[in-house]
């Protein structure tokens, strides 16, 4: 009896914390109705090389397909956010695929950690997508048909 009440319990506090978490980590799909291919581009890396990689498949991509046809999703997390603070050597470049319909994700979790301990949020572009936590929004997007490289 006293087994069942601890299950109970523990399954509770966990349908406690879990439906939120779901709901409030991923930002709506894009709005790209007549796309072909959707691809999800992972950059947890904080090496400049991955960074220009990450730039140059997205940049391929769009050359590939008509970028009404291709849905593309950089997801950057961890090391990875280094490529979207204001200060990046390559915010150009990020910019001008913003404009092309790519989108950027920046992982707040990441954000939040750095925040945490070194007394300061660093600043990012501002067209990108602030999404709760980026693996998670992988995860969301892999669900729902885009295909996940990681460069």
């Amino acid at each position: 009896m006293m087994r069942w009440q601890i299950c109970r319990a523990m399954l509770l506090v966990a349908l406690t914390f879990a439906t939120p978490w779901a709901s409030a980590q991923q930002v709506p799909l894009q709005d790209k109705p007549f796309a072909e291919h959707r691809i999800v581009l992972q950059l947890s890396d904080g090496d400049v090389k991955k960074h220009a990689l990450v730039l140059s498949v997205a940049n391929n991509l769009l050359k590939a397909y008509d970028p009404d046809k291709v849905a593309i999703e950089v997801v950057a997390f961890g090391p990875g956010i280094d490529l979207l603070f204001t200060g990046s050597e390559r915010r150009k470049q990020v910019e001008s695929l913003i404009a092309q319909g790519v989108r950027f994700d920046i992982c707040l979790n990441t954000l939040d950690t750095i925040e945490r301990e070194s007394g300061k949020r660093p600043e990012f572009i501002p067209a990108a997508t602030p999404v709760q936590v980026g693996v998670g929004q992988i995860l969301f997007l892999a669900e729902n048909g885009y295909t996940v490289v990681r460069p």
